[in-house]
């Protein structure tokens, strides 16, 4: 009976691992590991982005004569729980690339896994410097622009408000702490006279906004720089607005401009705040109106800056395979160098040097209109203006 099971088994093994070969050969199979539970504001309109642009690629016969297929993991927004599911993705789904991550912790985690197992890895969302420097590899490129560049962004308009006295506040791992460490830096390059009286670093998810309030309003400070976003930002600026922190006090505030965390807050947005952002009602660019009437249509609601990322990050991959006319981790890191991909923000390079997007991102002033928050006067920051120099790069970034 053992040996007739075991035949039966080797037999079936045989037909489903064929069956598997053939459909790995008619599709390419993007593996794609996000905090989808964790993050669901950001991420569900990035996945409504990928699955859109998976459409128009598919629909337009595929690359290489192949469809393009999404399987998607959930990472828990759990730098572990992300490693075990690009091992999971790779050994048991057979994927040909990875993309995806939205924390910095996670994104990191799998850019290590990526330099390990040699594995392409485009990180679509997250923002941490280290991925595309200190912890940069032959594998890895990142589409959204950095915490550095971003940064970059925000410290002339700081600089033009003629504060002296600076506070921080930034939930405490990766992310906050490189913008808060470019802030500091930019800002005394910038304006030598600059001092910082005040620093509150929650942790991520877990803001006393009461008690990180009271403390930024002891510490008088003349301006805020802010990193906190998602339930944390609107924990913040409630409170905030309740105590009078920013009663004529300069606010600059990385993300916030971003559907994904102004549409929450409504009438409560903080007016005045210099912010980073996507104000998708007013951008007329005919490859922006080209994007949003197709996404309006397709799912009836207005795009967030995920759909625009999540669009990008499938062209992206697909201009690459393209180009590479290839799946294979060698050619694809060879391919992406210098690989220039249309986007909803226009046409979009990854240098070579540190594998860099050049999107960029808007930069403006809140207001609140007919009960919302919005972005005035937002200018669009082309990332390749607020990059470091190569210099700058290779002093952080060993070779590939």
């Amino acid at each position: 009976m053992n040996f007739r099971y075991s035949v039966l088994y080797a037999a079936i093994v045989a037909v489903t691992g064929s069956v598997g070969m053939a459909h790995a050969a008619d599709t390419i199979k993007i593996g794609e590991i996000n905090s989808y539970k964790a993050q669901a504001a950001f991420l569900e309109p990035y996945k409504k982005g990928m699955e859109m642009a998976l459409e128009q690629v598919n629909a337009g016969g595929g690359i290489m004569g192949r469809k393009l297929e999404l399987i998607t993991r959930d990472d828990n927004a759990n730098p572990g729980d992300a490693v075990r599911v690009a091992e999971e993705l790779i050994s048991r789904e057979k994927v040909d690339v990875l993309m995806g991550t939205f924390l910095s912790n996670t994104g990191l985690a799998v850019t290590d896994f990526a330099k390990q197992k040699k594995f392409f890895f485009l990180a679509a969302e997250p923002l941490s410097d280290k991925i595309v420097w200190q912890s940069g590899n032959r594998y890895t490129f990142r589409l959204r622009p950095s915490t550095y560049m971003q940064v970059a962004m925000l410290v002339p308009e700081a600089v033009k408000m003629k504060k002296k006295r600076w506070a921080v506040v930034y939930p405490n791992y990766e992310y906050g702490q490189s913008s808060v460490a470019t802030f500091k830096k930019l800002m005394k390059e910038q304006q030598p006279d600059v001092e910082f009286v005040g620093e509150q670093a929650p942790a991520l998810g877990k803001i006393d906004a009461g008690a990180v309030t009271q403390a930024l309003v002891d510490a008088k400070p003349d301006g805020i720089f802010n990193a906190l976003f998602a339930a944390d930002l609107a924990k913040f600026v409630r409170e905030g607005s309740t105590r009078g922190l920013f009663k004529d006090r300069a606010v600059v505030s990385l993300l916030s401009g971003e559907p994904e965390y102004l549409d929450p807050l409504k009438d409560e947005a903080p007016a005045g705040w210099v912010v980073t952002g996507y104000p998708w009602q007013t951008i007329a660019t005919p490859e922006h109106k080209a994007f949003l009437d197709t996404y309006q249509k397709k799912y009836g609601t207005h795009p967030r800056l995920g759909s625009v990322v999540g669009y990008s990050a499938v062209m992206s991959m697909a201009a690459g395979i393209k180009k590479a006319n290839s799946t294979d981790s060698e050619k694809l890191a060879d391919a992406f160098k210098g690989l220039e991909v249309d986007t909803p923000m226009g046409r979009i390079t990854y240098r070579a040097q540190d594998h860099q997007s050049t999107m960029g991102a808007y930069v403006g002033a809140l207001a609140v209109k007919d009960g919302k928050g919005v972005m005035e006067n937002a200018v669009y920051k082309d990332g390749a203006k607020f990059m470091p120099s190569d210099a700058e790069v290779k002093a952080v970034r060993a070779a590939d």
